[in-house]
């Protein structure tokens, strides 16, 4: 069976990853684990297709030292205690766990302690940030390196390296300097994407000559680059919440058009309404309600039909006026509460002890009770609250909370409720 131009290209060592000079070059810390013979397990997060499990394995043919790959989602307990058990026989070996961060609790434990004497050493590969998503009992025993997305220039490098290698193209193909443009750009920075792309390219042309007509024929679609467990997914979430946040609705419905394709109404749900009551909160709290609607319609509706939903969400919350006092004062308060717990005052309580009737709090005298002082005596003056004049909504607020703070407050019920 032929194998694909991706597999064929795939780097055999270090001198021939693409990119990420920051590990592989001159002062490149996996460069330097071959330099002094001296590997160290580690762990390489980064985007898809920017090379992780590639580098593993050049890593091992450098140190010219066996390897065997293990997968943490499919791989089970026996194929681990074969992989031990070969390890026992030779000197040693190094294991390349791809989705290093789903490998459950039975298998680190199982691995823990190889790990530690140093039968194994492992290069987990992960598209998840290891510091939220790694046990920190094998976090703690690996090097932690981060994979850099693979630039723009270094994917017409290796595409122009698959036309002329004998194990690529082999100069067979003529190829416009659009075409390869275009590859990388619909590729999102991922290699295997970019090579596949092309050699679907090469399928559908003629006569040996690849144009951009056949290129956009062969990729019609870019590539989105990540599914909803990824933290680039969760990366676009929070660049769509700071679009909104910063009142730019192009920006925001360029990160929602990359986050539809994953179809996660929960999750955009989640975001968006929190956006709303944060950041835009008083300044027009009807947007806040249609929020709130939109998505019970967008979640019976489901997509393709619920990004037009969504998309009127968006905007409205992007052109909105912002104000974040609501979250600022509950935070306020918090720290507040933190730094000094205190009790509400006794004429506050459900059932108050000790306090004459003239000291309690009057249910029946409605005009009395702006007056009440509500807040324990040590922070009676503290203001939590402080309003954004970003909307006449808001400024309607500002005006009755002056009036009030203007004539005060009181602990003294007897003498209030003698008025």
């Amino acid at each position: 069976m032929k194998t694909t131009l991706a597999y064929r290209m795939r780097p055999t060592t270090l001198d021939e990853v693409l990119g990420q000079q920051h590990l592989v070059g001159e002062n490149g810390i996996l460069r330097k684990y071959v330099e002094t013979k001296h590997p160290f397990s580690t762990i390489l997060y980064g985007p898809p297709g920017c090379g992780k499990t590639t580098m593993a394995m050049t890593l091992a043919n450098d140190l010219d030292i066996p390897y065997r790959i293990f997968n943490a989602s499919t791989g089970n307990k026996k194929e681990m205690d074969a992989i031990i058990a070969e390890a026992k026989l030779g000197d040693g070996l190094l294991v390349i766990i791809d989705e290093v961060h789903r490998l459950n609790k039975d298998k680190q434990d199982h691995l823990l302690s190889h790990l530690e004497n140093g039968l194994i050493i492992i290069v987990g590969c992960t598209t998840a940030n290891p510091y939220h998503s790694i046990n920190p009992a094998i976090r703690s025993r690996c090097h932690i390196l981060e994979v850099k997305p693979i630039t723009k220039e270094d994917i017409i490098m290796g595409l122009k390296r698959s036309l002329t290698d004998s194990r690529g193209f082999a100069n067979k193909y003529v190829v416009e300097d659009a075409v390869l443009d275009y590859i990388t750009t619909m590729s999102g920075g991922d290699i295997r994407f970019a090579y596949n792309a092309l050699e679907i390219s090469s399928i559908v042309c003629k006569d040996n000559h690849i144009t951009l007509t056949d290129a956009k024929q062969a990729v019609p679609k870019g590539n989105a680059q990540f599914d909803k467990d990824e933290d680039q997914y969760y990366d676009t979430l929070s660049g769509l919440q700071k679009s909104i946040r910063g009142s730019d609705p192009n920006a925001a419905l360029y990160y929602f058009a990359k986050l539809i394709d994953a179809g996660d109404i929960e999750s955009l749900e989640r975001r968006l309404i929190t956006t709303a009551y944060e950041d835009v909160g008083l300044a027009n709290p009807n947007a806040c309600m249609r929020t709130v609607i939109a998505f019970q319609a967008a979640k019976s509706i489901g997509f393709p039909e619920a990004r037009i939903v969504i998309a009127n969400t968006i905007i409205d919350l992007c052109l909105s006026p912002k104000s974040k006092s609501s979250n600022l004062a509950i935070d306020s308060a918090l720290a507040s509460l933190h730094k000094k717990p205190l009790s509400a005052p006794k004429y506050l309580r459900l059932t108050p002890v000790g306090l004459d009737e003239e000291e309690k709090y009057d249910y029946g005298r409605p005009e009395l009770w702006e007056y009440i002082q509500y807040l324990p005596e040590d922070i009676k003056n503290e203001q939590f609250y402080i309003p954004w004049m970003t909307s006449n909504y808001e400024k309607s607020l500002a005006e009755n909370y002056r009036r009030i703070l203007k004539h005060g407050r009181t602990n003294n019920l007897r003498n209030l409720n003698k008025k």
